[in-house]
């Protein structure tokens, strides 16, 4: 609380301005603006956006190791001197991943992987800082609207997590693997499209509000329920696929090495290891899964449109078909760079137009 200065004769002239800019500091009355904090947020989203496709740049390079220790302030300044960036690369040496893949590497390869994970970690940092000091302003202003207040706390709780859930998963490729768990590189992926879908849902509850003051959230319609799973086992063994580099074991399309159910497949000790494990049966699933999670979105995307909302079935629509053409056409390259992160970025698309549509969906509920 800002401290007045003492009321006499010579600091009347004080008290009454430290007073008015008291008054004037925070509004007597809440005033909710929910458009201006739809906007935020939905940029907000658009940095995780960013985000997701930074860290399949990352992912694809395979620079995620590259630097070996989580300094959430100080860690955001990369190496400036030679020394510095000489004391980065030992640290790397170290490691499983140069000992046993990149032995011979050299400084400028190293700066090179270095670069890829640093900008994904200061986009972290960058996404951290705007969520969370715009939400300290709005609540400040008292422009959050009534009963969104809980579930912005929960999106920046769950943000943080997000950061320490990445700083999980890196650890687990510096001792013995020479590459991080696909089981922890999938809870990363996924808790960052979910945290996106957050973010955009309650960005629309909030333009819907805009427009309706009185207008209540949106519901989730048992069949958009159903299609957003699908989608999830979709992406799941999408991450799979790439923490196991499962998308260079076949390199033809339809069918996989000339066989529709690929040789190569092996018993891992149970369904469930063998199922998310091996990189034959990870790739068969994640192919052929796409056509099941793409035919309910594309249902998902008419029901959106029967309602009367006509955006998000084109936007979903659009999205889904590109994604498939650009697996496809990714496989078929060999899993060349520019085509599998288009392949990670439109994959995003997907999850924001499925929201929009199931979010379209579930307000004719509301």
């Amino acid at each position: 609380m800002m401290k007045l200065p003492p009321c006499n004769s010579f600091a009347m002239g004080a008290c009454i301005g430290a007073m008015f800019a008291m008054t004037l500091s925070r509004p007597a009355i809440a005033t909710p603006r929910p458009a201006s904090v739809a906007r935020w947020l939905l940029t907000v989203a658009a940095l995780v956006f960013c985000m997701v496709v930074v860290g399949g740049i990352t992912r694809l390079t395979e620079s995620g190791l590259s630097i070996t220790q989580w300094k959430p302030i100080s860690g955001a300044i990369p190496p400036l001197t030679h020394d510095q960036w000489m004391e980065a690369f030992r640290d790397y040496q170290r490691i499983p991943e140069y000992q046993q893949l990149r032995q011979g590497m050299t400084l400028g390869d190293f700066q090179f992987i270095f670069f890829w994970e640093w900008v994904h970690r200061l986009l972290g940092r960058l996404i951290g800082l705007a969520f969370a000091l715009p939400l300290l302003w709005f609540a400040w202003e008292r422009a959050i609207p009534r009963g969104y207040g809980v579930r912005l706390v929960a999106l920046l709780a769950l943000g943080g997590l997000q950061g320490a859930i990445g700083w999980w998963m890196v650890k687990s490729g510096l001792s013995v693997r020479t590459d991080v768990s696909h089981y922890r590189l999938a809870v990363h992926l996924l808790t960052a499209l979910f945290i996106m879908g957050g973010l955009i849902w309650t960005a629309l509850d909030l333009l819907t509000r805009s427009r309706t003051p009185f207008a209540k959230p949106a519901m989730l319609h048992p069949f958009a329920v159903l299609a957003l799973l699908t989608l999830l086992v979709q992406l799941m063994f999408g991450a799979f696929t790439a923490g196991l580099d499962a998308g260079y074991v076949s390199s033809t399309w339809p069918l996989m090495n000339d066989h529709l159910v690929p040789e190569g497949i092996q018993w891992l000790g149970s369904l469930w290891a063998t199922v998310s494990s091996d990189p034959y049966l990870v790739h068969f699933i994640h192919r052929w899964w796409a056509w099941v999670a793409a035919a309910m979105l594309i249902l998902l995307a008419r029901m959106a449109k029967q309602s009367g909302d006509r955006g998000p079935s084109i936007a979903l629509n659009a999205a889904v078909g590109t994604q498939i053409a650009l697996g496809i056409a990714t496989v078929i390259s060999g899993i060349a760079l520019p085509l599998a992160v288009l392949h990670q970025a439109v994959g995003a698309l997907v999850v924001a137009s499925a929201t929009w549509a199931a979010h379209s969906l579930g307000e004719r509920r509301g």
